[in-house]
């Protein structure tokens, strides 16, 4: 024992070794911010590789990357910082609520998705604002690396996100499309959603419409008609209100207007029965069918010659197309008068042809009124040169006295 402790007070440099220095807290320190650790080792002139101890060491190591050595004279150079300034001046973004953006989708997340609109964090997209039609999932709407303008709908958050829509430019974009539609009084087709007690809810470029049950060609719609698409045109259209009333029965009359005219003969469907006649459903349209112009003969009980829900052809001798209102008459068919009466079924057998012999039978008379017209204009043309020749003479004759000089004594 007490030699042992001999040799520990002994220098170390009369044995060819050397005892390890222990770093005190400063040294400590100081090593650990330059990622040098000190090294035991019995040979003075070999050194082991440094090793990391902290994470922060190991994680620096790790990605650090590749030091790049810098050219001496780049590093003399002076940096002008007004240069940077200026840029960084006319960097600017506005990324206020209301304001539209271009980004891109770079992420889906659970009923979401995040958008990149060259802000410090990606913009937030929730599934309820991804369409202005209903879908189930992100996807649906949107694809990935999908670029495309956005609407910001919140201010920044304590992280510098904020909440974009695409539901919201679609829905202005939307407006301003039927706004159009409007004013080029366009008749286009429409998808029915829903039925209620006052008509029918129909979609109309995204947006909901209101189709009133009066303005429903064919009676009231029901719920049969759920998924059907038929043709409408504006009848109100309110951005500020959100009021959009459409009309069927506007749409059908132009269009079957267009094809109709005076003389056409047409099948029909009687719908009711009053006093002075019977309303006849032709192509969508409501038809007067007055009882006078039933038969030539007279009809005393309406119910007796027609019933509701018969078939029937009928001509048209009037019509209204700025209120869609059309005459119709059977008496023009019958190939003798009372027939409509006797025999309707052989009425509208011969309908066509009895159309024919009654357009030229008009004709013939129109011809005949016109030439009548004509003469009795050439005779009153001709009455009215023999006035004015005598008219003329007389005039000339009482000048002629007066400037005739008076014989003198």
């Amino acid at each position: 024992m007490k030699v042992v402790a001999v040799l520990c007070l002994l220098p170390a440099g009369l044995f060819g070794f050397q005892y390890p220095t222990f770093p005190t807290l400063q040294s400590c320190s100081v090593q650990s911010r330059s990622h040098a650790m000190p090294v035991m080792s019995a040979t003075p002139d070999v050194q082991t590789p440094a090793v990391a101890n902290s994470r922060f060491e190991k994680f620096q190591m790790k990605w650090k990357g590749i030091k790049v050595a810098v050219p001496q004279s780049e590093m003399d150079e002076e940096v002008d910082y007004s240069d940077f300034d200026d840029l960084l001046k006319d960097q600017s973004f506005s990324f206020e609520r209301g304001e539209t953006v271009t980004g891109t989708i770079i992420q889906f997340e659970h009923n979401s998705c995040l958008v990149d609109i060259g802000a410090k964090a990606p913009a937030y997209l929730p599934l309820r604002e991804c369409s202005l039609a209903p879908v189930d999932d992100v996807e649906d709407a949107v694809s990935l690396d999908q670029e495309m303008e956005f609407k910001i709908i919140s201010s920044e958050n304590e992280n510098g996100q904020v909440t974009v829509s695409i539901k919201r430019l679609q829905f202005e974009q939307a407006w301003e499309k039927v706004q159009a539609m409007q004013i080029e009084d366009a008749v286009f087709e429409t998808e029915i959603l829903s039925i209620n007690r006052g008509g029918a809810v129909c979609l109309l470029e995204g947006l909901r419409g209101f189709l009133p049950g009066s303005h429903f060609v064919g009676g009231v719609p029901d719920e049969t008609m759920i998924g059907n698409k038929i043709k409408v045109k504006f009848l109100d259209v309110n951005p500020e209100n959100g009021k959009l009333v459409v009309s069927n029965k506007r749409a059908v009359l132009e269009h079957e207007m267009q094809e109709l005219s005076r003389g056409d003969v047409v099948d029909g469907v009687v719908k009711a029965l009053k006093p002075y006649g019977a309303f006849v459903d032709v192509r969508g349209l409501s038809g007067l069918l007055h009882i006078s112009q039933i038969s030539y003969h007279r009809v005393e009980d309406l119910a007796s010659v027609l019933s509701i829900g018969q078939e029937l052809k009928c001509m048209i001798i009037d019509h209204d197309k700025a209120n869609g209102r059309i005459a119709l008459s059977t008496k023009t068919l019958e190939p003798q008068p009372g027939d409509m009466l006797k025999d309707a079924d052989m009425v509208y057998q011969q309908a066509d042809e009895t159309a024919r012999q009654y357009h030229e039978k008009m004709e013939a008379e129109r011809k005949q009124r016109e030439e009548a017209a004509k003469s009795i204009v050439m005779g009153l043309g001709e009455g009215l040169d023999n006035v004015e020749s005598d008219l003329l003479s007389g005039i000339t004759d009482g000048i002629d006295s007066l400037l005739k000089p008076e014989p003198t004594n």
